[in-house]
């Protein structure tokens, strides 16, 4: 095959079977125990290839998440109020949080426990396939070997209901009636609407403007699983009636969709705030997706030369790269870990290390990041995802330790790639992964060039079907690289506050 593809067989595998009945819409496995196991006929590929599959996995979903900061002999700076400068307090965050999240955003713990509730949940599609991208590879002509962990199969198509399904837990289980986010490509927005429909939760998500009207199935994905959304900004909060004062015709960004959402939180005592990216305890609950690929990978014989993954707030690269961190600190491995973030946004190439907010009214705990500024609005880019002015503390913190490296790319050169991508490999990637797609070729050609064999593994961290607009635009010729300005970043780092 020129593709070969890891699925999980630990429930579909030939010797747990015995006979397969086609029933209307339905795949009913029969095993000789007369259990039936009934999946929807969506799921039911993937069955037959885990069947049929000459590389058979034994990889079964992680039963804990890992917490890097039990492993770094130097801690993250803490959160600091931003009132007082004083580090953060359980009891500060009380008005956002649960209890339970609020312990694993400070928590020394390596590991952490996943509730079986939330791993029934995680089986509906993880884990995830590590695939081998021959027929780009052939493509290149590279003698590199190119492989991807796809989290583009979840029901949100994306691997934000990774830390979706544990936040909606969480707050149901403390008796949280309503939840609010922001959303700036629609992915996380999707993945709590559809997390908070499984646990009876009324969802209420700001959307940045410029996705909001550019992606409308992701809004009505949305509203399908029960949500109700706004465009942001919005009229709805002081922070959004503020922006649109100063200008109409805002085209939102994450920073000011945080804004409005944990506005709405602090003034209702049944809502709490939630959030996709950024905070350790998101970071927390994506490792799923580098515990599983250490075995994926280590049944394939393989160890990553190159791990790259794109960064807006952090959350699908630090999903991947943190349980390789660990192996690297243990001195088993020694792989370059590559970020890779839009030329128009680059906080991590171009902004400073300091205190700042997480969002643009100021309402966010102070966190030391790499920041643009939180004033800062980046250009309307078709990457939605990465449209924010800073990055998880947790990833800032390592790399000022060196343990990554960060570039940049612009999103013409993205799309590039992209499109090599699906007419080899078959998957639409969304804008987001398209720069991991961008550097990963980048680093294949280069392996053309020196000759040498690397092992380049790639975060691919959703599908882009809600994104054909974006290629279209490229396909047209009429997608063009946005650059920032660095009037306006200086503006905005000069509202930055250092504090030590």
């Amino acid at each position: 095959m020129a593709s070969q593809l890891l699925l999980p067989t630990n429930l579909f595998t030939k010797s747990s079977l015995d006979k397969v009945f086609i029933t209307g819409d339905d795949l009913t496995l029969k095993r000789k125990s007369n259990y039936a196991t009934r999946v929807s006929y969506g799921f039911s590929l993937r069955a037959n290839a885990a069947l049929i599959s000459s590389h058979s996995s034994s990889v079964e979903v992680p039963r804990q998440w890992y917490n890097l900061v039990a492993d770094l002999s130097v801690k993250p700076p803490p959160q600091l109020h931003p009132k007082t400068f004083e580090p953060i307090k359980p009891e500060d965050l009380t008005h956002l949080f649960p209890n339970e999240i609020i312990k694993q955003e400070e928590t020394l713990e390596r590991f952490i426990d996943i509730p079986e509730e939330v791993l029934e949940i995680y089986k509906l599609w993880r884990p995830t396939p590590l695939i081998r991208a021959k027929r780009l590879e052939k493509l290149l002509q590279t003698p590199a070997r190119i492989y991807f962990k796809y989290e583009g199969g979840s029901p949100a198509g994306s691997h934000k209901p990774n830390s979706a399904i544990p936040q909606a837990y969480y707050n149901a289980k403390e008796g949280v009636k309503n939840v609010v986010t922001e959303t700036g490509a629609g992915q996380w927005g999707s993945s709590l609407a559809f997390t908070s429909s499984l646990f009876g939760l009324d969802c209420e998500v700001f959307q940045v403007a410029h996705t909001y009207q550019q992606k409308p199935y992701r809004r009505l994905m949305m509203q399908t699983w029960g949500a109700k959304v706004h465009q942001s900004p919005s009229k709805l909060t002081e922070a959004g009636r503020r922006i649109l004062q100063a200008d109409p015709s805002s085209t939102g960004s994450l920073g000011i969709a945080i804004s409005e959402a944990v506005e709405i939180a602090s003034r209702n005592e049944d809502t709490k705030y939630c959030l996709g990216s950024v905070f350790n305890h998101v970071l927390l609950h994506q490792t799923v997706i580098g515990e599983e690929c250490i075995k994926q990978m280590e049944e394939y014989g393989e160890t990553p030369d190159v791990i790259i993954g794109c960064t807006g707030g952090g959350s699908n690269f630090a999903g991947l790269s943190f349980p390789y961190i660990r192996e690297k600190l243990k001195g088993k491995i020694n792989p370059v870990i590559r970020a890779v973030e839009p030329s128009a946004c680059p906080s991590l190439t171009k902004g400073v290390y300091a205190y700042d907010f997480g969002d643009t009214a100021g309402l966010t705990p102070l966190m030391k990041m790499h920041t643009l500024g939180h004033d800062f609005i980046p250009s309307p880019i078709h990457s939605g995802g990465l449209r924010y002015h800073g990055m998880a503390p947790l990833v800032s913190h390592i790399y000022e330790q060196g343990f990554m490296e960060a570039i940049s790319i612009p999103q013409t050169e993205c799309f590039e790639g992209a499109i090599k991508f699906a007419r080899t490999e078959g998957i639409i990637p969304a804008p987001e992964p398209t720069h991991a797609i961008a550097a990963t070729i980048r680093e294949a050609l280069r392996c053309k060039e020196t000759g040498e064999a690397k092992v380049i593994l790639m975060a691919m961290c959703g599908h882009g079907h809600f994104d054909l607009t974006s290629y279209e635009k490229y396909l047209r010729g009429e997608l063009v690289d946005l650059s920032f300005s660095e009037e306006k970043i200086q503006e905005s780092l000069s509202k930055v506050a250092y504090v030590v």
